[in-house]
């Protein structure tokens, strides 16, 4: 098994007002972007819970996923989530900008 950072975005929408669109983005440790997205979506459900039930939100997962936070008002729009290989944009080798 071979375990690489992934990024799971999951398109959101104002459900006061339509026409505000945005993208909640998640990160962490899986093996395929189906378990990137599978954890992504877990762990939005456990904050979901928690915040529901009136607990603290739940930290990082040693696997390193986590939700730090929820929009209330805003919903997920899960089946045109998308993941894909995480790439740093403050790492020298995706500057272009970068030269020697």
């Amino acid at each position: 098994m071979h375990l690489r950072i992934y990024e799971v975005d999951v398109p959101i929408h104002d459900t006061t007002g339509p026409n505000r669109h945005g993208l909640h983005v998640f990160t962490g440790v899986a093996d395929s972007p189906a378990t990137a997205l599978r954890r992504a979506h877990e762990v939005y459900n456990a904050a979901l819970a928690a915040h529901t039930a009136g607990l603290e939100i739940p930290g990082k997962q040693p696997d390193s996923w986590g939700a730090r936070g929820l929009r209330p008002g805003w919903q997920m729009e899960w089946p045109a989530a998308k993941a894909s290989l995480w790439h740093n944009p403050v790492s020298w080798t995706t500057r272009s900008d970068f030269t020697l």
